[in-house]
């Protein structure tokens, strides 16, 4: 039985991705939507960012697909090298058979979602920091303001206010490694020509360097060390140290910028990811490491299913409830996976080599690497 009010609003706390394609997809469907943003503006911290065959499939369900994709980057392989640059795996992609994968600019994808949302009549507001909720679909906002809602989304980062308000949590894990990102133009010479195009993660003791291309002309790159690595994960970065780490790409480390921000990586998991009429999605719900990029895709999934269970739904409550056993499962099985893959970040060289190696030949183990990039979300577009 479907309520018969005309419209119902949502107070989406969170102008990020998973805030942004949740009002989207609400706003298709009928529903006034109001995005709150803490800061004074909506502009991202530029990075790049992998999209999978599943968030491209949200995008072309909130109409974002064409300009979010438009000068992305589409690679032939992911290689994983050691510390000799010998290639331990070889994922392939964007084949007849294979996930698609796409990396662009965070800052397009974040662009693109606040351009659909406006032309769907989504209102933002920045300067509109979020504080709290109750489970009677109340937003409490730190100028005092409370906005009453059919739905409260929190979609406000690890940090998440609006969650902890609600006493959700219910473990936040800090797994003592991050990295540094940063975008620098691309230039012929970072790398071999061979691998100009494809997206390289390489390895030496606890460190990291990703390669990743996001455009014809920009170039993402994450360094990635243990957080008791001090040397290592010192903004500006120190080439000399990355050099003597990788010697084999010292022209892209003379390259580096003095920009760059750490990041820590983090688990976070909750009781459950509603209260009332209140949900929780994207990082103050299920933050997880970036090793199997899909912490946007599963925002994006998150956002799009949330919006098809509460849309026509009598309860709102209820509806919340039937989201996260839909949806839950998926998204754990992605953060679990990606945990686990961090476990090699501490292994001696010789051993991550050879095991690498094998587990790289494992149809088993690559499928449940790529269970989530081939994964259908709900309501999406299957013609990606």
């Amino acid at each position: 039985m479907q309520k018969t009010e005309a419209v119902r609003h949502a107070e989406i706390a969170g102008a990020g991705i998973g805030g942004l394609a949740t009002a989207i997809a609400l706003a298709k469907r009928g529903w006034s939507v109001t995005v709150h943003e803490r800061a004074s503006t909506l502009r991202t911290f530029g990075a790049g960012i992998y999209i999978w065959s599943n968030g491209l499939r949200v995008l072309k369900a909130l109409g974002a697909y064409e300009q979010a994709t438009a000068g992305a980057h589409v690679g032939p392989q992911f290689h994983t090298r050691d510390h000799n640059n010998t290639t331990m795996e070889e994922i392939p992609i964007n084949g007849p058979a294979d996930a698609r994968l796409i990396t662009i600019l965070r800052e397009t994808l974040i662009n693109t979602l606040v351009d659909v949302a406006r032309q769907n009549k989504v209102e933002i507001l920045t300067n509109s920091a979020a504080t709290g909720a109750t489970p009677e679909g109340e937003l409490f906002l730190a100028d005092g303001t409370v906005r009453k809602a059919d739905l409260v989304v929190a979609a406000d980062g690890i940090n998440s206010a609006v969650r902890d308000s609600l006493d959700l949590l219910m473990y936040r894990k800090h797994l003592g490694y991050g990295a540094i990102r940063m975008l620098i133009p691309r230039a012929v010479g970072d790398v071999p020509a061979s691998d100009t195009n494809r997206y390289i993660e390489y390895f030496t003791g606890t460190r990291r360097i990703l390669y990743t291309p996001a455009s014809a002309t920009d170039l993402y790159v994450a360094l990635c060390c243990s957080a008791d690595d001090t040397a290592g994960l010192k903004v500006p970065s120190d080439r000399a140290l990355w050099t003597e780490s990788f010697p084999h790409l010292a022209n892209l480390v003379a390259r580096f910028g003095d920009a760059g921000r750490w990041d820590a990586f983090e688990v976070v998991k909750l009781k459950r990811w509603s209260k009332g009429r209140v949900a929780i999605l994207g990082d103050a719900a299920h933050a997880m490491p970036p090793y199997l990029g899909q912490g946007g895709g599963c925002a994006l999934m998150n956002g799009l299913g949330l919006a098809d269970a509460v849309t026509g739904a009598e309860d709102v409550a209820s509806a919340l409830v039937d989201w996260e056993a839909r949806e839950r499962p998926m998204t754990e099985h992605t953060q679990d996976t990606a945990e686990r893959l961090g476990d090699m970040n501490f292994w001696p060289d010789d051993i991550r080599s050879q095991v690498l190696k094998i587990t790289g030949k494992s149809r088993e183990i690559g499928a449940e690497r790529m269970r989530t990039a081939r994964h259908i979300p709900t309501a999406a577009n299957l013609d990606v």
